[in-house]
């Protein structure tokens, strides 16, 4: 299987170009929406989360606070590491299973701590980075999420700056045009991909 892992800061739009792959008819594995499945009601980690942090992240209907989980982790570096030591591992099991059942030419698996973990990469054939300046980000994020400023920069302080992405991009999309764009942007990559997968197979 060829996989491209997709990457990119937060409120960069990396769910804006895995929507646009998806329409395409790639498969899209996004490690996000895996460890939300793993901490919904029900969901395999949930449980290791509420014996490490406490009842004061759960809600009362017993979902989890998803806000106030992330205003601690990104204001308590050891709760981050605490937190990635249980999720890591089940959404690294989870992506491994689904990619076992894909018959795709290649896939997309979106992994937004790609640069700061260095997961997956001996899986991986291509790096795309999701590319936008910094007060772009800042303001997608405030005008969805609700978070303050400070509460914005501090998740981004605790993630890779867009050099250190940059660095390890084999493609590039800046984020920053608009969608009819964007679409043709993923539409060449797209053609770039399936060339490669093809070029790659035995």
């Amino acid at each position: 299987m060829y996989v491209v892992g997709m990457t990119g800061g937060i409120g960069s739009g990396k769910s804006t170009v895995a929507d646009a792959f998806a329409a395409l008819g790639v498969p899209v594995i996004d490690t996000d929406v895996i460890a939300r499945e793993l901490t919904a009601p029900g969901g395999a980690a949930l449980q290791a989360i509420r014996s490490a942090f406490g009842e004061p992240l759960m809600q009362a209907d017993g979902t989890l606070d998803r806000v106030a989980l992330r205003r601690r982790v990104f204001a308590d570096a050891a709760a981050r590491h605490q937190l990635e030591a249980i999720l890591h591992p089940a959404i690294r099991q989870r992506v491994e299973q689904m990619l076992a059942h894909l018959t795709a030419r290649y896939a997309l698996l979106v992994i937004p701590l790609l640069v700061e973990t260095g997961a997956y990469r001996e899986v991986l054939k291509r790096i795309l980075v999701v590319d936008c300046p910094e007060e772009i980000q800042i303001a997608r994020v405030m005008s969805r999420s609700g978070l303050a400023r400070d509460e914005v920069l501090a998740i981004l302080a605790a993630q890779a700056t867009r050099a250190e992405r940059l660095a390890v991009a084999d493609d590039v999309i800046l984020n920053t045009a608009s969608i009819e764009d964007l679409r043709a942007e993923v539409a060449n990559l797209h053609q770039c991909y399936l060339e490669l997968a093809a070029e790659s197979m035995p």
